[in-house]
Order: structure tokens, then sequence, then C-alpha cells
């Protein structure tokens, strides 16, 4: 899940990751779920739009692309890296446009078109929510000081989420890798790379337990929405971990994994505090 905030009066673009069990929600707008993978048993899926809030709004739907960065981060591309696919040729929604009043709902489907040739592998686009600017009424002016230029901002919010096509069978595996603790003031920091090999991308949960001498377990650490797109071959990830003040992080050792949703383990590691 991506959000955009644009400033078209400036080149700013920030984009922030929410993440949530089931769908998510920005501003006035909850879409559920947040991604969609096609893996050979569906030829068509659904996406609800909420407007949760008490103004109607309208949102254009389009499709960009996005390449994932080793932090994590997410960057438009117009063309696909090395390895990389776009599922855009294969995929038809509808509608193109919504709008939503105050607490409506609308569906939008995603159906797969001329998959008949498709290579072994993953193809990955991004299914893109615009709000769509209200017209200001004539007269009306909306405008800040600086420097005696008077300036027009208007903020457009955007949220998109992952459209993923799979074909054939997975050749994927995980290894976690790079464990440090490091303390930042008052907290303790976790790093650690996720380092994936293989056909396709993986999605799921990193959880970190504390193992004591005497065999306790006190979970210290959990993170959803971890993704690693492909073509990346490693993420770097780094998280704050909780409940420290009740355990002795000098002694016994961490296990850390990284499982899917579904509960299975793709990758797990300990790592030796002794």
């Amino acid at each position: 899940m991506i959000l955009k905030l644009l400033q078209p009066t400036s080149a700013f673009l920030l984009i922030l990751f929410l993440f949530s069990s089931t769908g998510f929600a920005q501003g006035d707008l909850m879409i559920m779920p947040k991604r969609l993978v096609f893996d050979g048993t569906q030829r068509s899926q659904e996406i609800n739009l909420i407007n949760t809030g008490s103004d109607s709004a309208t949102y254009a739907i389009s499709i960009v692309q996005y390449k994932m960065t080793e932090k994590g981060n997410f960057e438009e591309v117009l063309e696909p890296e090395e390895d990389q696919r776009f599922a855009t040729d294969y995929l038809r929604y509808y509608p193109r446009q919504v709008v939503l009043g105050p607490k409506e709902a609308q569906t939008v489907r995603i159906q797969l078109t001329r998959t008949g040739n498709l290579e072994q592998g993953e193809y990955r686009s991004h299914l893109y929510f615009r709000a769509v600017e209200k017209q200001t009424a004539l007269g009306e002016v909306n405008t800040e000081e600086a420097d005696g230029i008077s300036i027009n901002i208007k903020t457009v919010f955007g949220i998109s989420i992952p459209v993923i096509i799979r074909e054939g069978s997975s050749t994927t595996s995980i290894e976690l890798s790079g464990i440090e603790l490091n303390k930042e003031e008052e907290d303790i920091i976790l790093s650690l790379s996720i380092n994936r090999t293989g056909n396709m991308s993986v999605y799921g949960e990193l959880s970190v337990d504390h193992i004591s001498l005497d065999g306790t377990i006190t979970e210290i650490g959990k993170v959803r929405g971890m993704a690693v797109y492909t073509p990346n071959t490693k993420r770097d990830f780094s998280m704050k971990l909780q409940n420290v003040e009740l355990i002795d992080l000098t002694k016994g050792k961490l296990n850390i994994i990284y499982k899917t949703e579904e509960g299975k383990i793709l990758g797990e590691t300990k790592f030796d505090l002794n």
C-alpha cells in the first residue's frame, strides 16, 4: 500500500506506508483488501471502497508502476527494471472513476485478460486511487503569502495497492541475515536483512521473541505487511523492540521468524545474545 501526498506547485512527493490486517484507510477513504494476488485460481476479484467521511468525494482510478528499494521504499518507474514484469497488459478494471457519498461504498472489479501465454513468474502493477479535487467556487481564493508572492496550494491525496499475477509454481526462498542490536537513546533497535531468491515476491509478518536461559519466551517485536517484491533480492529493515524493560538482552537468544499471513514460515533464525 502506498499513500501519495502531491502538491502540484512543487516537486514534493511523500510516500507513506500503512498497514492493517484486511484493509487500510487514509483520510476518508477506506480500501479492502489492501492487495490483490491472482495465483491461477481466480479470473476476477473485487476491491471495496468506502467513504467514511461526511462529504461526497470523487476518486479517479488508474494503474501506476513502482520499484521497491532495498530500504523498502517505493519509487515510480515508467519502464520495468531487469527481471521486473508489469501486470498492466493483463488487467482490466472498472469503473475508472467513482463518486462516493457520505458513508457510501462502491465495488471496483479487476479482471485478468490475455494471460494465455504468460511466462513463469510474477507480474506486478499498482492500482492507484486519486482524489479528484473539488472545483473552487468563482471568486473564492485559497492562497498563502510568501515573500509578497501569492501562492495557490492544492493538495491531492492518492492511495495505491499492488495487483500481482503469478504464473506457475514458486521457487522463492528466504534467508534472514545481518542481525544487529543497537541502542538509540531509550530505544533498542533490531536491524536485519531479508534475502529473497526465486521467481516470486514474499509478503508477511516479521516477529521477534526473546528466549531466556530458563526457556521463558517473551514477544518483543512484530511487524505486519512486510514485503520483498521482485526483482529485489534484499530488503534491509529496522524495528523498535517492545517490552525490553522486562528482559535481559545480554543473555539468552532472539528467535526471529518471517512468515506468511496464513502462518507458513518463510525464514527463521536465532541470534545468540550471550
